[in-house]
């Protein structure tokens, strides 16, 4: 096998990974490699699409380009796993995506237009729900159980196709932009302004009243809403957190950087002093 790294607009790029996972899942190939399953990389999907989402936010090409071949070689080996068991080919699911990619999008594949963003949402979510509804009878009439089987003319749940296991913020973002999809939200922007405020006003409620599980209710709701107006600024709750946090942390070390400048036992200045770094970190930033 070459060891030339594949030209980017070569279409054997994905071919050397299936070079190297044959090697990996021969006989004389590695033996922790051999023992795996999709179920026991699932855990290091996740870790790798985390690392992935990191390197893209830094702005480092070199980071996304070494993470996106991580992520992608897990892909490849999980889908010749499945292949391996008969189940389908990686080919089968890259080519049942793009024919879903296609039905998706009959404003672009087929004849249609949208007038509007909106209308384009609406109409995905609805193709979506047509989907499931499909699967679920062909599985159902596969099974021979006709009770698995929807109802001719029922609908789906806009949420059934919302994953489970999203991270709270992702998932509360995920609820908010289905449920506007089907014009269940707020008028305006001032109206969800309104709503922060007031949902402000119980958490100082809740707050002063010493009831913690209030208080968390109260809370809950409040980013529940902030997420919402986020939303419908085109800002992604969940990343511009992941934003503030690493600001954060980058002043954080800022000021622990100037304290061991200046032989300062950080952890026990007084608040005061450590304010004044903090201050000063971030003027040598705007500067």
């Amino acid at each position: 096998m070459s060891t030339e790294p594949a030209s980017p607009n070569s279409p054997h790029g994905l071919q050397a990974i299936t070079d190297v996972i044959d090697r990996l899942l021969a006989p004389e190939g590695c033996p922790w490699d051999r023992e795996q399953t999709p179920e026991s990389l699932a855990d290091y999907v996740i870790e790798e699409c985390f690392e992935l989402v990191e390197a893209i936010r830094s702005g480092k090409v070199h980071d996304v380009r070494e993470e996106l071949g991580d992520v992608m070689f897990l892909l490849a080996f999980i889908g010749r796993l499945y292949a391996d068991k008969g189940a389908f080919t990686l080919a089968d699911a890259v080519e049942g995506n793009a024919a879903k990619m296609i039905r998706r999008h009959p404003h672009v594949f087929a004849e249609g237009e949208c007038a509007s963003r909106e209308e384009l949402l609406r109409n995905w979510e609805r193709i979506k729900r047509e989907e499931k509804a499909a699967a679920m009878a062909e599985d159902a009439d596969a099974e021979g159980d006709a009770q698995a089987a929807p109802a001719e003319g029922a609908q789906k749940g806009v949420f059934d196709s919302l994953p489970k296991g999203l991270p709270p913020l992702v998932k509360a973002y995920r609820l908010h932009s289905k449920a506007a999809r089907v014009d269940f939200t707020w008028e305006s922007d001032e109206d969800v302004e309104q709503q922060v405020e007031a949902e402000w006003l119980e958490w100082l409620d809740a707050s002063a009243s010493g009831d913690k599980e209030r208080q968390e209710q109260e809370l809950g709701d409040f980013l529940f809403t902030i997420v919402e107006l986020g939303r419908r600024k085109g800002i992604k709750a969940n990343a511009a957190l992941d934003y503030a946090t690493l600001k954060f942390l980058r002043r954080f070390e800022g000021m622990e950087a100037l304290a061991r400048e200046r032989g300062l036992d950080f952890p026990n200045l007084p608040f005061e002093e450590k304010d004044a770094l903090w201050n000063e970190v971030k003027a040598a930033e705007k500067a």
